[in-house]
């Protein structure tokens, strides 16, 4: 076997591992129970999701991919951002709703 065959092999068990965890995590994020628990779980999805741009843009030597993993990372971290804020906001409704009614 050589170098090259051993780091593809390598490259794609890591590939294969962080899909299986990117499956446990979907299941998280749908089963819940909490909305924070969806939360962390789309912001791990995010982060998964980046991990394997940048093993494949190391097995494809294709520089690119690098850039689309900063830009997807912008993008995770505003998403996880926005649904943050939204959450918030629904939860001082409720707690505000809780108070009126004592």
């Amino acid at each position: 076997m050589s170098l090259s065959e051993a780091y593809n092999l390598l490259y794609n068990g890591a590939i294969l591992f962080l899909a299986v965890i990117m499956l446990a995590v979907l299941v998280r994020a749908v089963k819940g129970p909490e909305i924070v628990d969806r939360i962390v779980a789309v912001n791990m999805l995010g982060t998964l999701t980046i991990m394997i741009i940048c093993i494949l843009a190391v097995k494809l030597a294709q520089g690119y991919l690098l850039d689309v993993a900063i830009i997807y990372a912008m993008i995770s971290f505003l998403a996880v951002v926005i649904l943050t804020r939204i959450y918030l906001g629904v939860y001082l409704e409720r707690t505000r709703r809780k108070g009126e009614k004592s």
